[in-house]
């Protein structure tokens, strides 16, 4: 019985450990990023993905649900944090939408096993993706205001760096399966 709660306890303690640095690694992916306006653009989706991929869903939404915490208590973890402010009033700034798009993405990408074959894992980083941009739109359109090129502004300038951090996932995705083991 003791050798059962010391091992919950370290498989508690490890996931802890995991989403935290995770939160980390999603942190940092934001920082790495090509000025666009009104949205920057970032590594965070392949991060997001990745983490979906390799951790499972319990885990990487706890990992995106803190990170996403740590920017809404003030933590310059987002992306242009803290050049054009911090927490709550960033957080409901054009990106929310995209920020908030990540939890359904990981989900998503967390669903991919690794039965699937490549077109298939292509095809639902894709519709994970997609999740992304569609609450980021929603979002942007509602601030800025639908007769803007909601579109224009806020999805075309993406599309090809997406497809490459999709494609690039894709390739290593039966080596991130082998990762989900652990966690």
């Amino acid at each position: 019985m003791e050798l059962i709660k010391q091992n919950s306890q370290t498989k508690i303690i490890k996931s802890l450990l995991v989403i935290f640095i995770g939160s980390l690694i999603l942190a940092v992916s934001a920082k790495v990023k090509i000025p666009f306006y009104p949205v920057p653009m970032t590594m965070q989706t392949f991060v997001v993905l990745f983490l979906g991929l390799s951790l499972g869903y319990k885990v990487a939404l706890a990992t995106v649900g803190l990170y996403l915490l740590e920017g809404i208590l003030g933590f310059p973890v987002f992306s242009n944090s803290p050049e054009r402010g911090v927490g709550l009033v960033y957080f409901t700034g054009p990106t929310m939408g995209y920020l908030i798009g990540f939890l359904p993405a990981c989900f998503i990408a967390s669903l991919i096993t690794e039965d699937d074959n490549y077109m298939l894992i292509f095809s639902k980083l894709i519709f994970s993706t997609s999740t992304i941009y569609l609450l980021g739109i929603l979002w942007l359109g509602t601030l800025i205001g639908w007769d803007k090129p909601i579109i224009e502004l806020g999805v075309i300038p993406f599309l090809l760096a997406e497809i490459i951090k999709i494609f690039l996932l894709t390739i290593i995705s039966k080596k991130i399966f082998k990762f989900r083991k652990f966690i």
